[in-house]
């Protein structure tokens, strides 16, 4: 599934093609994904695309009087082709802007969202329980160690929750975690404040990194133009069950968590 950095990525991918420039065109090919596509053959027509701007996974396209809001769900790409390319078999929405430019939305799996709002969008009912972005100011060791407060769950699954912070998948919290040297089966109320700062450098510095990499590598992922992903050479634990520890040499476990593989080092986080 496309985590964060690879959202952000595909956001600075396609803003310079898109921004500024009148819609055209649009071809919806399929009635619905995770839920039923808006008539944006009649919405979009003749409004300025304004910018491109992003809320945890979601892409949100500014448009004269109102907003796209896409998911990429578990495989979806967005991203820039050449004006009159054939569609393929899961090319779900083509934009097409002026100069020639075609936006495009593919989705093999067809759990992603496109939808249409003329309200502010952080109001719509997905985006509004959100909570902070990892990579804002409003995150911070301190907020980390309040919310974990007589938490018994798992820091992992606190970290990967929404409503606790936006947009952390299972990957990164899987490297944060690593970094800030905290086993992630720790119930979460058992953080105390200097780990919580740790963790939460940890997460904006893995989160950091991987979109100046270009975000992780992911079969389905593709980004702008290019076939995308280069933080996958950097991962320090994820998929990498029975190697050396690159901290202490121990050998990187894996285990399930809330129904996800969760791999981190017994020796050295704790």
């Amino acid at each position: 599934m496309p985590e964060l950095p690879e959202v952000e990525t595909t956001r600075r991918a396609i803003m310079p093609h898109i921004a500024g420039k009148k819609i055209l065109q649009v071809v919806v090919r399929t009635l619905r994904l995770r839920q039923p596509i808006p008539d944006l053959a009649c919405l979009l027509p003749g409004r300025t695309v304004q910018g491109v701007e992003r809320r945890g996974k979601y892409l949100l396209i500014a448009c004269d009087h109102g907003w796209l809001i896409i998911h990429l769900g578990m495989s979806g790409n967005l991203w820039i082709v050449p004006a009159g390319s054939m569609p393929g078999k899961h090319d779900h929405l083509d934009i097409l802007l002026e100069r020639d430019t075609l936006l495009r939305f593919n989705d093999p799996r067809r759990f992603g969202l496109v939808l249409w709002t003329g309200e502010d969008p952080l109001h719509h009912p997905l985006l509004a329980a959100i909570g902070p972005e990892p990579l804002g100011d409003s995150f911070s060791g301190d907020y980390l160690f309040r919310v974990s407060r007589r938490k018994k769950t798992a820091i992992k699954q606190l970290i990967m929750e929404s409503g606790i912070v936006a947009g952390v998948g299972n990957i990164y919290a899987s490297e944060a975690l690593f970094r800030a040297a905290i086993h992630p089966a720790l119930p979460a109320g058992e953080l105390d404040p200097e780990r919580a700062a740790q963790l939460a450098a940890a997460i904006r510095e893995v989160l950091q990194d991987s979109i100046e990499q270009g975000g992780t590598t992911i079969r389905d992922f593709r980004a702008g133009e290019e076939t995308s992903g280069y933080y996958a050479v950097r991962l320090a634990v994820y998929g990498r069950e029975g190697e050396p520890c690159p901290r202490c040499g121990a050998r990187i476990d894996r285990m399930r968590l809330g129904g996800r593989s969760t791999y981190f080092c017994a020796d050295c986080q704790i």
